[in-house]
């Protein structure tokens, strides 16, 4: 770890978080060639797997980009040490719901008649890909902010904790292009498109990364509040998204626990490399 994380700091914030980013989508890609090995996925493990996602994005958004935000704010903005946490919490989930309201998409295990944003005659594969895009965008956003935030020498926040959250969010960026990739196939979408959609969702990862670190190590001022931008929009997206999905069926408990397990695993992850 210790020779990673000197090498991504010579690199720079902006070339670290895009090695980073292409991280999380290279194992989204891993996740979505399983399509190629497995003919299905029960329904119970695919909520599972996003249970598991959302444990992971709560927990980063704590305290890999929360607690941060806060304590830079202490130091900046004494009495009022709140304020940029909240001002940015509000502005990254008002940011994602209105691209919500916006953009035409369909989650996951939700029927055609109840696609969201602009309507569009637009194939259901597509409105599928524009949701897992979406659900990305803060997720990329969140680890280019971090690297920018080490690379400005946050109290708390070092190219190991930024690493690690690359790390939770690669890891389920696993099974979400797995969870992505297989409801195609069930459609009658060929496995090699299907592979080619599943993947595609986090192409948008490495973009909303390089954006993020270039924008705090440009504009330092805004720190506390890009920190707490990317955490509300991360947010915004497990309660709208992520947990909605896992209740539809009779998994409940079960996606509940995968949940638990990736809040859990995340919090690890911070706090032993944070």
């Amino acid at each position: 770890m210790e020779s990673l994380e000197n090498y991504l700091r010579e690199l720079g914030p902006i070339y670290a978080a895009l090695i980073a980013t292409l991280f999380t989508w290279f194992l989204t890609l891993l996740g979505a060639s399983m399509v190629f090995l497995f003919r299905s996925m029960s329904r119970a493990w695919h909520d599972v797997m996003l249970g598991f996602t959302g444990g992971v994005m709560l927990a980063a958004s704590f305290w890999s980009l929360l607690a941060p935000s806060i304590s830079l704010a202490e130091k900046e903005y004494p009495g009022i040490s709140w304020m940029p946490a909240a001002v940015g919490f509000l502005a990254g989930a008002l940011f994602i719901f209105g691209l919500d309201k916006l953009a035409p998409h369909l989650h996951i295990n939700f029927k055609e008649n109840e696609t969201e944003g602009l309507k569009t005659n637009w194939h259901k594969t597509t409105l599928l890909i524009l949701a897992i895009t979406l659900h990305n965008i803060p997720e990329g956003l969140a680890v280019g902010v971090l690297f920018g935030a080490a690379h400005n020498g946050l109290d708390g926040v070092t190219y190991a904790s930024a690493i690690a959250l690359a790390i939770g969010i690669g890891l389920q960026n696993f099974p979400e292009g797995f969870a992505v990739a297989m409801p195609l196939r069930r459609q009658g979408v060929s496995r090699m498109k299907s592979f080619g959609y599943g993947q595609l969702s986090a192409v948008v990862e490495p973009i909303a990364g390089v954006i993020g670190a270039a924008a705090v190590i440009t504009v330092q001022p805004i720190l506390p509040y890009a920190l707490a931008f990317a955490a509300g929009a991360m947010i915004f997206v497990v309660v709208e998204e992520v947990i909605p999905e896992t209740q539809r069926d009779k998994n409940t408990d079960v996606a509940v626990l995968g949940l638990i397990g990736g809040f859990v695993l995340m919090m690890v992850l911070d706090v032993a490399f944070g």
